[in-house]
């Protein structure tokens, strides 16, 4: 028995063993399988990493990507660093390392003759051709020198009125927050860019105004640069009124006879008057200049510049309505007509500009839904749409780009004005969904929009305070009652728009429309609509209402939840063979690229020959001017008439330089679109 046992479990300890064996067998196997998949892995990595370095093309390699971006770095430098710069290299990367607390010191470099580099850099630079350079376009003095040999010189006071873009701003606050920023350009310039590159959330804070007031936050006090040097060039090397100012010296102009009008673009029309006395000191500086020469003085504004200042936004008629008023600038119902010789608006955005509609909506436009995917991308990291959109929701003067008029102006649902020939949707729809959009969404909230509608919907998702400022300081209606036009005259709400003011009793001033057509621009858009959201800017209802943009009801929403849906461009529709075209969302049409035609002529070619807008008859001359941009040349050369780039256009100066020298006369009518068919097709009457 006991035998027997012993038998047992001999053999159970030799199951076992022979158990443990086979277990180790299997896991050295199964070791062995998964080297072998890990080997064979990394051996068919290789092979596809092999592949791909065999199929990619020579440009995506690092062999020529490093030796372009020194190239296009020395590109930049013949363009944007003068040979003067270099001297104070290191001490400008001393001062830049310091301001952003990098914490390095910069070892002392020995004392090298930077003269030579200088005069070296210099030689290079002029062997570049002019034309290929950014801040000059090749035509330097050319058109003041064509009217000099005419026997032309300076003969009325010029002042000069910036749009947006062209009018810098810079820092005067002191306090420690914003005191590395004072009298640095917040706008415009290479210090603006730095700022919002790496102090962005402090510029951000600078930049903004207060949503309430209206006025600089508690802290912040940016205005407006001052001098001819303020609107020259946006930044160093990229041009603006330069071009115009070179060829009004060459016949006799100077700082005597010459002024530049800057003006804070982000403040409302009253308070621009009410901070910055803007308008009293414009005045002044006319009648001086009017007592001195003796003369009538020639205004040559660009831009909303022209008739409602791009956020801020002045319009010239407003400007003198103010002047003329009994209550604000005590001119006299004859002010205009002493004081004014000409008016040339450039590129005037009269009617409003249609990007404004979707900058307030939704944050964008045409060039930023436009922009390829990873540059769309870095922009909505580092500036996202709701950002813009708060941005654009502080300047209280962003308002005035609002397009003014309604329906009778921008189109039905079954028809717009400027709509082409063989449509294959129009216009009038100037916010529209596609069918898959309203059907999913199946709300009475989205749906199709005219110009009248839309101007509602937008105004009824922005905040309360927006909305207020809005009922204070504008009006976009259409006024066809001449007694009530009267009245408006005297209305500083209504000074904006000129659909609801008549222009001022100077029968023998004259008044010339210049703009550019030819350049695709966008005219109306295809929206997507989102899940609800909440964020700082939305409206303050579920369901605001807005029946006009002085009688808004937007109570706070129940329990401050998420009410508000979101909202953007269509970006992902695209369309090139309807009429009209449609990219990324944005159905194109005519203008300079930024503003449409009908808010650059309709008023020029038919509502301002109306005696209703019209009632002194003073003389109106539009001048088209053909967008043929040269190729070759970065800017387009003296034959673009890009909405910015037109400033350089050898036609636009030549005009200028006539009407400043006397000369006004032989300015003709000048059409190369459709725009007289267009402007009899708006509802006027």
């Amino acid at each position: 028995m006991a035998a027997e046992l012993r038998n047992r479990t001999s053999q159970k300890r030799h199951d076992s063993d022979t158990a443990v064996v086979q277990h180790e067998r299997l896991s050295r196997k199964s070791s062995e399988v998964d080297s072998l998949k890990d080997e064979l892995a990394d051996k068919v990595e290789a092979w596809r990493e092999k592949i791909h370095k065999q199929q990619r093309r020579f440009y995506a390699t690092r062999r020529f990507l490093f030796p372009l971006g020194v190239l296009l770095g020395v590109f930049l430098g013949f363009i944007l660093i003068q040979p003067n710069d270099l001297t104070d290299f290191q001490t400008h990367l001393a001062l830049l390392l310091d301001e952003f607390e990098f914490g390095i010191s910069m070892p002392q470099l020995p004392q090298i003759d930077m003269s030579m580099v200088e005069n070296e850099w210099r030689r290079l630079r002029s062997n570049i051709p002019e034309p290929w350079k950014l801040n000059t376009n090749g035509l330097e003095f050319t058109v003041g020198e064509t009217i000099a040999q005419r026997g032309l010189r300076a003969k009325h006071p010029v002042i000069l009125i910036p749009g947006i873009i062209s009018t810098g701003l810079e820092s005067w606050s002191t306090e420690p927050e914003y005191r590395t920023f004072f009298r640095q350009k917040m706008w415009g310039g290479f210090s603006m860019m730095s700022q919002v590159m790496f102090n962005r959330e402090r510029w951000m804070g600078a930049i903004m105004l207060d949503p309430i007031t209206g006025l600089d936050p508690p802290g912040a006090k940016v205005r407006a640069a001052e001098g001819i040097d303020a609107a020259s060039n946006f930044i160093q090397g990229y041009w603006l009124w330069s071009k115009i100012v070179e060829n009004l010296a060459v016949v006799n102009y100077d700082t005597n006879n010459l002024h530049l009008a800057p003006y804070d673009w982000r403040l409302s029309y009253y308070n621009l008057e009410e901070r910055d006395g803007y308008f009293s000191r414009l005045k002044a500086t006319i009648e001086g200049f009017k007592h001195r020469h003796d003369r009538r003085v020639v205004l040559v504004a660009h831009s909303m510049g022209s008739t409602d200042w791009l956020k801020v936004m002045l319009s010239l008629e407003g400007y003198f309505k103010w002047i003329e008023s009994p209550t604000h600038g005590k001119g006299g119902p004859d002010w205009v007509e002493q004081h004014i010789e000409a008016l040339i608006t450039i590129a005037g955005t009269h009617l409003g500009v249609v990007k404004a509609m979707s900058a307030f909506l939704s944050g964008e436009m045409k060039d930023t839904v436009q922009m390829n995917p990873a540059g769309a991308y870095v922009l909505e990291r580092f500036f996202s749409r709701k950002e813009r959109r708060k941005l654009f929701h502080s300047w209280s003067g962003s308002a005035s780009m609002w397009i003014k008029g309604g329906d009778a102006v921008w189109g039905n649902t079954l028809a717009a004005p400027d709509d082409p020939h063989n449509i294959d949707h129009t216009h009038g729809d100037l916010i529209a969904f596609r069918k898959s959009i309203l059907e999913a969404a199946g709300d009475r909230d989205t749906f199709n929009m005219t110009a009248s509608t839309a101007s509602s919907w937008i105004l009824e998702r922005t905040p309360s305070h927006f909305q207020r400022m809005i009922a204070m300081n504008y009006s976009y209606g259409i006024e066809r009652d001449e007694e009530v036009l009267m009245k408006n005259n005297l209305d500083h709400r209504k000074w904006t728009n000129p659909l609801e003011i008549q222009l001022p009793n100077a029968p023998t001033t004259k008044f010339f429309c210049t703009y550019g057509h030819g350049k695709e621009t966008e005219r109306s858009y295809w929206y997507a609509r989102g899940p609800f959201e909440f964020d700082d800017v939305q409206s303050d209802a579920a369901n605001p209402v807005c029946d006009n943009s002085t009688d808004c009801i937007t109570p706070q929403a129940p329990l401050n939840l998420p009410l508000s849906r979101q909202s953007w461009i269509d970006s992902d529709f695209t369309d090139g063979n309807v009429n009209p075209k449609i990219i990324n969302g944005v159905k194109m049409g005519e203008g300079d690229g930024t503003v449409s035609l009908l808010s650059l002529g309709a008023m020029c070619v038919e509502g301002w020959k109306r005696p209703r807008w019209n009632p002194a008859g003073m003389k109106v001359v539009t001048v088209e001017l053909p967008h043929e941009p040269v190729p070759t040349i970065p800017r387009g050369g003296g034959t673009t008439s890009d909405h910015v780039d037109i400033l350089g256009n050898t036609a636009l100066n030549e005009l200028i330089l006539k009407v400043a020298t006397g000369a006004g006369d032989e300015i003709e009518d000048r059409f190369v679109s459709n725009i007289q068919e267009y402007a009899r097709r708006v509802q006027w009457d």
